[in-house]
């Protein structure tokens, strides 16, 4: 049995960028025990100083695009520039198995040797927010341990997309090219969210198909209004295969970096995405509270069952477990 850290020996240890202690600390934040919440308050109010200095990345792509092997080339990439990077992943799809479906580890064999990288798999929370949240804490420590560029990389499509693009800078979408219809199968919504596209896997036989799918999609860019930030998103091919192409993606995300510490966008973001998290974390937190009461554990099922045989509405449903949860707790 390891011997419990103090919050202070978790903050020294993060601080000096002890990796173990690193591990321990969000390994600490994702438990669910509520004596472990509160030194893992006492850790994050700690450290926050230390922390924001890094450049977050949020990468997304189709089923099959290869975002393993593209985010451990691009890790690779950029530790040979000599920066420390963290990948940490969300993977809203391990609430079923209530385990990361990866094995996280096993993917990146040669980036977690790597000892400027660091590898995270996603906490198996029990909701979206719930994952959201520790990813967010776990990125805060990661910058306090002196990690220069963080990489959350959605696992799964559907909401995991807008929750990460929430809490990074940058919003890098993958994408393949020879997929018949070049824009079917993405949604338009995902390609609004991105600040870059690159095509993967444009080496060999598909190296002019990559070329002939970044066309379209330059033009595809091209009918969406124009952001408010004034940024056009670039469309880049690149290989993992053949390391090419990820000096390129690297430039952009630096670009575009200067571009918004210019123009107020960089910090603008970062204090609406800090307010959103606060928002999130109360509606996580009174959620939690609801479906945790005893009257409404109760309650949940018969009124259920009403709704399911439509003997009152879903409305009604809601106001009758809302009205007794709101009673139990003046009692």
């Amino acid at each position: 049995m390891q011997k419990r850290l103090t919050a202070e020996e978790y903050i020294n240890g993060i601080i000096a960028g002890n990796r173990i202690i690193l591990s321990r600390a969000i390994t600490l934040i994702e438990s669910q025990l509520e004596n472990d919440r509160a030194i893992a308050q006492k850790v994050l109010e700690g450290i926050l100083p230390h922390t924001g200095g890094a450049v977050r990345i949020g990468i997304t792509g189709v089923p099959g695009v290869g975002k393993s092997t593209f985010i451990e080339a691009f890790g690779k990439h950029i530790t040979s520039l000599d920066k420390k990077i963290a990948v940490l992943a969300i993977d809203p799809t391990s609430q079923r198995t209530k385990g990361s479906i990866m094995g996280d580890k096993t993917r990146m064999e040669e980036l977690a040797h790597d000892s400027l990288a660091y590898i995270r798999p996603s906490p198996s929370g029990s909701t979206l927010g719930g994952v959201a949240n520790k990813t967010r804490e776990t990125m805060l420590l990661c910058e306090a341990a002196g990690f220069e560029v963080i990489i959350i990389e959605t696992v799964g499509v559907g909401q995991s997309e807008t929750v990460v693009k929430g809490m990074v800078d940058f919003f890098l979408l993958l994408m393949l090219s020879g997929a018949g219809d070049e824009l079917q199968g993405i949604k338009r919504g995902i390609m609004e969210m991105a600040d870059a596209i690159a095509i993967t896997k444009a080496d060999g036989d598909n190296n002019q198909k990559a070329k002939n799918a970044r066309m379209e999609y330059v033009h595809a860019l091209h009918l969406f209004p124009p952001t408010p930030n004034n940024w056009y998103p670039p469309v880049l091919t690149c290989s993992a295969l053949e390391k090419s192409g990820l000096t390129e993606i690297w430039q952009v995300i630096s670009d575009f970096k200067v571009q918004m510490l210019q123009n107020g966008f960089w910090k603008k973001n970062r204090q609406e995405q800090s307010l959103n998290w606060m928002h999130d974390y109360i509606k996580q937190y009174l959620e939690n509270q609801f479906f945790n009461d005893n009257v409404v554990k109760n309650n949940l099922e018969s009124v259920s069952s009403q709704v399911l045989s439509e003997a009152i509405l879903p409305i009604q449903g809601a106001n009758i477990l809302l009205d007794s949860y709101f009673k139990s707790l003046h009692h």
